[in-house]
């Protein structure tokens, strides 16, 4: 309907400006002044050049009457505009004092969320024109020699070394020999520097680390990431005083110390404003001395690593009612180091997550005595604990969940493939047929998208981001692209999947996705709340100064820094709505793009994607305000369109890091389409359920004045998709690197790939038995194994070709085969008990 419209109207404006006296002069002028908010010029300079055009305009004919007067009125409202005393007083004041009572109350905890971290390539997107060079011109990340050969050396032989089914099912846990082996080898010192006895890795090798473990083992892979994430090791470097750093880091680094961080509660989750857990300042005894220390008392869960770490990182709530430490008795969230055998703590219980047996439990506190330097940096960073971990959850969010999702996703890959090659039905490998191509389609390109986030974002890091809302969007989208992928996997698999077992390699994969999408910030709560409601104050260009210029007790500094905010902000908005308005009538074809080749049309989507969500995004901040904060869906919706603009971008930057290799582009293509349709249709409901529908309607004709275009990936490049990873080929080899494809009795991975390579020759063989043979009725048995030999006796294929093939089926049965157990053999009661 709009469509047509839009068609009706300007056909009706073409046929005004050829039959009117100076309508064609007339749309040239409105061309102009569009052209120059399309620009984003500075208040002054599109005055001064709206009054040129408007002096030619006159000279060259324009209509006069009303027209002609509403636009020298229009230009003397803009004149007066650069007036700023006369700005302030009109406009600035009386707007500022309607700003403060819109603005949502922030607590402290989301004041100190808010200030973590850096704004880095999302906060181009929110301007609705990204500047390219500073995401291309960004170093792709490299191993150094030191960690390839880690990849290479250590973690080839940890992978050799797992059973997964050992760990899950026989132990609940991982041997002595990979405990002692992580320990000694350095995986739980990665991030330690190398003055402690540690690793010193970049962000880049340790996420490779753990996407290669991702494909072995998801139990090893998250006992190795804690240790390495947000915890006591991250947080003594950045904030330890030194006698805590010489006297932990080097005892984590030997692995001498396990250790374990425990925020979240039975009663406020991880909810640190809620935080029910307390300590307060006191005197008491330690080892035999009168001291000023902290009573603790403390309910934590879910804590991973916990049953057997040996020194615990708490946060909790500190009070100071004798004003030992100062005037405040309320002293915020404080992070502190807790020796396991402190008396009071309970600790040692396990919780069983989804039957994937890593180390997680609970940690209880009672009365828990302890010195005032046991504080992480001591006693001066007493309530500081809040803001020590949102600095450093920035950097640990983007690395290890993403990083095992994407390594998951790889080993799903690369196994689906190659068993939809060697899975026969009706004569012909399943993944030809239509719907598994689609699927397997899917997990390529998704496959694909997590990388690029993950491997790119990792590479910011070791740039010097601290990407706070980066870290939000793959947190989110890695974990749920993931789950898609698993669930993707099983799909194709059928019964293979399902049934646990010695050589089930995907089961304990897909058992443990909701572990992911449950930690480390909740996905609905990060959706809903964090992605946007993050991003619309820290990545935008204009938000955070009117919050802070509106909120600055220095009144009349003030008033200018929100005069400069606002007046920047309208001018951004006015541009925005043009540009955005310009890019869909135009499909932003004309739309500068850094790229000249089949990737460009990509690069144009993004910038006419980012300056239609930037006005929506003004729009409905202006409109809704703090209520904003309140209708979740909304922010979500907008959350989603922000986050597919950045995947898509690390999709192509991605790209650009691997070479440009034309074999690649079609992946390329997929997760770029794939991405931007959904950017098209979360903007699209985004609209649908904007409240206020009249400005629904106009920011609809802004972004879509002709409809809904863009489409999702077509049946054909699916196909393309799948045939990648059905074969051998360095596409399939550099989209599931580093997974573990070692040829061994333990590894199934390893036996798929061999398979695979032999798929081709054991195909055409098995073309010449069933057309030569059994449709000429000459071989008349059923089961290929009979059909070899009698195949072999009429002289169809040599005896070295039968006695090869046999091979060959005897190790796809292998493959497909599934396990099976002897009543006994499950069930954790002895046979006596039960």
């Amino acid at each position: 309907m709009l469509n047509t419209l839009l068609v009706v109207a300007l056909a009706a404006l073409a046929l005004w400006a050829l039959t009117v006296p100076g309508g064609i002069i007339t749309l040239l002028f409105v061309a102009a002044v569009l052209y120059l908010a399309y620009k984003r010029l500075s208040l002054a300079t599109f005055t001064a050049t709206f009054f040129v055009l408007l002096l030619a305009y006159q000279l060259l004919g324009a209509p006069a009457g009303v027209w002609k007067g509403f636009l020298w009125l229009a230009f003397t409202a803009l004149a007066l505009f650069n007036l700023a005393p006369l700005r302030k007083s009109l406009v600035t004041r009386p707007f500022m004092k309607i700003y403060r009572r819109m603005l949502p109350n922030m607590s402290s905890t989301e004041r100190e969320a808010l200030e973590a971290g850096t704004v880095w390539w999302d906060g181009e997107l929110f301007t609705g024109k990204p500047d390219w060079s500073k995401l291309l011109g960004a170093k792709a990340p490299q191993l150094t020699a030191e960690e390839q050969a880690f990849l290479d050396g250590p973690c080839e032989e940890l992978c050799g070394m797992i059973d997964d089914f050992d760990i899950t099912h026989r132990r609940g846990d991982m041997p002595p020999e990979i405990w002692e082996f992580l320990k000694t080898r350095g995986f739980f010192a990665m991030i330690i520097q190398k003055k402690y006895g540690g690793l010193e890795f970049s962000a880049y090798a340790h996420s490779c680390v753990l996407a290669k473990l991702s494909t072995r083992s998801s139990t090893v892979s998250s006992t190795v990431a804690v240790p390495n994430s947000l915890g006591p090791g991250e947080l003594l470097q950045h904030y330890g005083t030194e006698q805590q750093k010489n006297h932990y880091l080097p005892r984590l680094a030997r692995g001498e110390d396990i250790p374990c961080f425990a925020l979240t509660g039975p009663r406020a989750g991880s909810d640190a404003a809620s935080l029910p857990d307390t300590g307060v300042v006191c005197h008491g005894s330690w080892e035999g001395r009168e001291v000023v220390g902290i009573k603790l008392n403390f309910s934590k869960r879910y804590i991973t690593l916990a049953p057997v770490a040996t020194v615990i990182g708490l946060a909790f709530r500190l009070f100071d009612p004798e004003h030992l430490l100062g005037e405040k008795s309320d002293v915020g969230i404080t992070c502190a180091l807790i020796p396991r055998a402190t008396a009071g703590v309970t600790i040692g219980r396990r919780h069983f997550p989804l039957n994937v047996p890593f180390q997680n439990g609970p940690i209880q506190g009672r009365d828990v005595f302890v010195p005032l330097d046991f504080i992480i940096g001591g006693p001066a960073m007493a309530g500081q604990g809040w803001r020590m971990l949102v600095e450093q959850l920035s950097v640990g969010r983007c690395i290890s969940l993403p990083s095992s999702g994407t390594g998951g996703g790889k080993a799903a890959v690369f196994a689906t493939g190659a068993y939809a090659r060697i899975r026969r039905q009706f004569n012909m490998p399943v993944g030809r047929f239509e719907g598994i191509e689609s699927v397997i389609a899917r997990m390529v390109g998704l496959t694909y998208t997590m990388d690029a986030a993950r491997s790119v974002t990792a590479g910011a890091i070791d740039g010097g981001e601290k990407p706070s809302v980066p870290s939000a969007m793959l947190k989110y989208h890695v974990t749920e692209m993931a789950r898609q992928v698993a669930n993707d996997a099983m799909d194709v698999h059928g019964g293979k999947g399902i049934c646990l077992g010695p050589n089930n390699y995907l089961g304990r994969g897909y058992q443990v996705v909701p572990v992911a999408i449950t930690v480390e910030g909740a996905n609905i709560l990060t959706r809903s709340l964090i992605i946007f409601g993050q991003g619309a104050i820290r990545c935008h260009p204009f938000v955070l100064k009117e919050m802070e210029a509106a909120r600055n007790p220095d009144r009349k500094r003030g008033v200018d820094e929100f005069d400069a905010a606002l007046f920047g902000h309208v001018g951004f908005t006015i541009s925005n709505a043009v540009r955005s308005f310009i890019m869909a009538l135009t499909n932003a074809r004309f739309t500068a793009a850094p790229d000249t080749g089949p990737a460009r049309r990509y690069y144009q989507h993004i910038v006419r994607f980012s300056a239609s969500f930037a006005f929506a995004v003004d729009v409905a901040m202006l409109s809704l305000g703090g209520y904003l904060k309140k209708k979740e869906n909304l922010s979500a919706r907008l959350g989603d369109v922000l986050s597919c603009m950045y995947l898509a971008s690390m999709v192509l930057k991605h790209y650009e890091n691997q070479g440009r290799k034309p074999e690649d582009l079609p992946i390329v293509e997929w997760a770029c389409r794939d991405l931007l349709y959904k950017a098209q249709e979360q903007l699209h409901a985004f609209l649908r359920n904007f409240p206020i529908r009249w400005l629904a309607g106009l920011m609809r004709f802004c972004i879509f004045p002709n409809g809904l275009h863009y489409s999702a990936p077509d049946d054909r490049l699916g196909r393309q998709l799948a045939s990648l990873v059905l074969e051998p080929s360095a596409v399939r080899d550099r989209l599931c690197h580093p997974v573990y494809r070692r040829v061994a009795a333990n590894n199934p991975l390893g036996l798929l790939q061999e398979v695979l390579e032999m798929a081709e020759r054991a195909e055409a063989l098995e073309k010449t038995i069933r057309v030569q043979g059994v449709k000429t009725g000459r071989i008349r048995s059923l089961a290929l194994p009979q059909q070899i030999i009698e195949a072999e006796a009429l002289g169809l294929i040599t005896s070295a070709d039968a006695e090869w093939l046999a091979e060959y089926d005897r190790k796809v049965m292998n493959i497909v085969d599934v396990d099976d157990f002897a009543p006994h053999e499950l069930g954790t009661l002895s046979a006596s008990a039960r």
